[in-house]
């Protein structure tokens, strides 16, 4: 509702201000064009490359390594594959988490751990790969390290408000 209220008064203003909406938007379209042809190579490389970890077993090699380690620090391995791939891919990330939705149900520990940290974290190489691909940027610096310490401070906190509140995953 409240996005339908925002076209309509959108709508509003332009009609008041006498703009045409169809023209605006066109315009706008163009422009963006040469912005998409400069990211859709990074972001054709990162779904490639999250769909080859996924389907060459790679995914489930790794996450069978860390299992161990991972119940012993008590975090539920079955988020591993939310945790690999949302650094990633959000829509990856999404799929995981109905996975789990799926096999564990959504108001389990385990589905509600994964909806945390699902919306605790973000997806930093699409999101670098974006924004610093929109200006040109080629050398990130520190953004990256940044990013994923900030991202593992917030899977930290989130494994650790999800125990607190909805009992151990798994």
């Amino acid at each position: 509702m409240p996005i339908a209220i925002f076209l309509l008064l959108l709508t509003l203003y332009a009609m008041i201000r006498r703009v045409d909406v169809f023209s605006a938007f066109v315009r706008g379209a163009a422009e963006a064009l040469p912005l998409l042809k400069s990211l859709l190579p990074a972001l054709a490389v990162f779904t490639m490359a999250l769909r080859l970890f996924r389907d060459s077993g790679a995914q489930e090699r790794f996450t069978a390594l860390l299992s161990p380690m991972l119940s012993r620090v008590g975090v539920d391995p079955a988020l591993l594959p939310l945790l690999i791939a949302r650094p990633f891919s959000g829509s990856a990330a999404t799929g995981a988490l109905l996975d789990l939705f799926s096999r564990y149900g959504p108001d389990s520990a385990t589905g509600l751990c994964a909806s945390v940290l699902l919306g605790s974290s973000e997806t930093v190489f699409y999101t670098v790969a974006l924004y610093f691909g929109s200006v040109g940027v080629k050398k990130t610096r520190f953004a990256v390290p940044v990013a994923l310490a900030a991202m593992v401070v917030s899977i930290a906190f989130g494994l650790l408000f999800s125990r607190l509140f909805f009992g151990p995953a798994g």
